[in-house]
């Protein structure tokens, strides 16, 4: 019985070396030299000369190409390994590469009407995914005997009635697919779509019934901080190759740098591109990205943070972020990973609460801070809630939204006043309305984001915990009236409104003091993350504020939440309660 392992725990040695990230030979040599043979002999029609794989393909290339063909077991007819991701750097060859491993498959599949797939995130990926496997078969004696090019970028196989058929996702049906093999352009856009995981899901459904079955995602990294099925995918197979997991059918392959290069800036070094960059000086030159880095120096931060992830695969964090929040620096240094809204009101002596935004069709944000017994630490916790209104009408962020749900810290709700038909009935957004509960008749009743507001405050002030409330001073009207409810108003001294603009100039600064010297704690969660990444700062001329209307599509709410909630917390509110003498102070690290 054969025996393997996927990991590849010495990879930070292999890539600076420029060895082998595929740490096993093939599983069945004789496969993947019948493979390789064809692949070699496929040529590269828009290289000057026209040179074959075989005369111009470096080791990374054709190992990849044997263990992708080298897995298939000829006595069983199953595809051992059957799920590969690869993670390069643009100009690579990463388009050409796929087009050959692609008509190798077709070429060696021996089922007949079998369906091959690549599939990429836009039309425009699809044309330059089907132009050279077109071009390939063309300029290739035997392939184009027996393979023709139809109309619709497909590949037939004119034995078999198999073909290849390149997809645009954002243009095409992709639906019911009966899958042999599927080969996922640029992975990191359909990190992008919200229906990107279903849409995955159905096309790979094909591999049940065919055991001979792969797929292969190739991406360059994201512009911006990776998320939905990107994120989703690249954490996976991270966990995979560094040995925290074993999934010995799937196999990364990803160019990135090791933690030290990273962390002293030397990525940044010609001398070290070659570490993302394996095909550098034949398919992209170190003079070509010099050129690149410079144009981008000159840009600005944002095309220089988009330098860094395309050519360079360069994970682009919060603190590669253009015009962004100092404090976003060392906002890692302050969090503590499953830290909760329980924990705090166990924990803390005295309780703020921010509240941001919340219009129909934006993000209300929530956020509650409070000053931990014993070590004065200010620990912050934090919660969205938006409407499936505001959801249908900001589908650029659906699969942000969805993370989001899914990690526990945004709240969809619906808004019973308005005919929502045209909103269920978008596919795009199912998977974040699925769950989500029928809306209030009740024409009393308040909507679900302002009672869930007025359930914590209630819950904090019950507590005995509860200092003020804070609120944008051109907030939303019917969350004071809701308040006032229950008793929290202005005059009673627990409603207050906070300056926006550059009155929190104050809080912001200092909430950096307080994580650089490690008083500001957070729970590390995904949409405040999100948030304070999204934050960007204008400077005024006595002043700094932060510019809400240059936030774009990124959205800020709960970082602004944080912020009003850390306004009241910085005028040192009294706390009636005393420490118990049996209390244990919680240590994060």
């Amino acid at each position: 019985m054969i025996r393997w392992s996927t990991a590849c725990p010495d990879w930070q040695e292999r890539i600076v070396q420029g060895r082998s990230l595929i740490p096993f030979p093939p599983l069945f040599p004789e496969e993947a030299r019948v493979a390789l043979d064809l692949f070699k002999s496929l040529p590269i029609v828009d290289a000057v000369g026209k040179p074959t794989f075989g005369q111009c393909a470096r080791p990374f290339i054709t190992d990849f190409v044997s263990a992708i063909f080298g897995s298939y077991d000829p006595e069983t007819g199953e595809q051992l390994i059957n799920k590969f991701f690869e993670l390069i750097s643009k100009k690579n060859g990463k388009s050409t590469k796929s087009a050959g491993i692609m008509l190798t498959a077709l070429a060696r599949n021996f089922r007949e009407s079998g369906e091959f797939y690549i599939l990429a995130p836009s039309k425009e990926v699809a044309d330059n995914a089907y132009t050279p496997a077109r071009d390939m078969v063309n300029s290739h004696p035997m392939l184009s005997a027996i393979m023709k090019p139809r109309p619709g970028r497909v590949i037939e196989h004119l034995t078999t009635g198999a073909f290849i058929k390149v997809i645009a996702a954002d243009t095409e049906v992709v639906t019911g697919k009966k899958t042999i093999g599927l080969l996922v352009e640029e992975l990191h856009v359909f990190g992008q779509m919200a229906r990107a995981a279903n849409l995955l899901m159905e096309i790979e459904g094909g591999l049940a019934s065919r055991p001979e079955g792969f797929v292969i995602y190739l991406s360059t990294m994201a512009d911006g901080p990776p998320s939905g099925v990107f994120a989703e995918k690249l954490e996976e197979f991270r966990a995979i190759r560094d040995g925290k997991i074993v999934v010995p059918n799937s196999l990364p392959v990803l160019y990135e740098f090791p933690s030290d290069l990273l962390k002293n800036d030397a990525f940044r070094r010609p001398e070290n591109w070659h570490v993302t960059n394996p095909n550098l000086g034949v398919s992209v030159s170190e003079s070509y990205l010099a050129q690149k880095l410079a144009e981008a120096e000159r840009a600005g931060r944002a095309r220089l943070n988009g330098f860094f992830a395309k050519h360079l695969n360069v994970q682009i964090t919060m603190a590669l972020r253009a015009d962004g929040w100092t404090g976003a620096l060392i906002w890692a240094r302050g969090g503590a990973p499953g830290l909760t809204l329980d924990d705090i009101l166990a924990r803390c002596e005295i309780v703020t609460v921010g509240i941001d935004g919340g219009g129909l069709d934006d993000i209300l944000g929530v956020a509650v801070v409070g000053r931990e017994k014993g070590t004065n630490r200010w620990l912050a916790w934090t919660h969205g809630l938006i409407s499936t209104i505001g959801v249908w009408r900001r589908k650029a962020n659906a699969a942000e939204y969805l993370s989001f749900k899914r990690a526990g810290d945004l709240t969809v709700f619906r808004f019973g006043h308005i005919d929502e038909r045209e909103i269920d009935e978008d596919s795009d957004l199912a998977d974040i309305f699925a769950d989500v509960p029928a809306a209030v008749d009740d024409p009393e009743a308040l909507p679900h984001d302002i009672q869930f507001v007025v359930d914590l405050v209630a819950r904090i002030r019950d507590a005995g915990l509860l200092a003020e409330v804070g609120v944008d001073a051109a907030g939303i009207g019917a969350i004071v009236d809701a308040l006032a409810g229950i008793g929290v108003t202005q005059d009673a001294g627990t409603l207050d409104a906070v300056r926006q603009g550059i009155g929190l100039m104050g809080p912001i600064k200092t909430v950096e003091r307080k994580l650089a010297d490690g008083s500001f704690r957070h729970g590390d969660q995904p949409l405040l993350n999100y948030c304070v990444a999204n934050l960007k700062i204008v400077p005024t001329s006595t002043a700094i504020r932060v510019a809400r209307d240059e936030a774009g599509l990124g959205k800020i709410d709960v970082a602004m939440a944080m912020f009003n909630a850390v306004s009241l917390m910085t005028l040192n509110p009294e706390s009636s309660s005393a420490i118990p003498d049996d209390y244990d102070l919680a240590v994060w690290a």
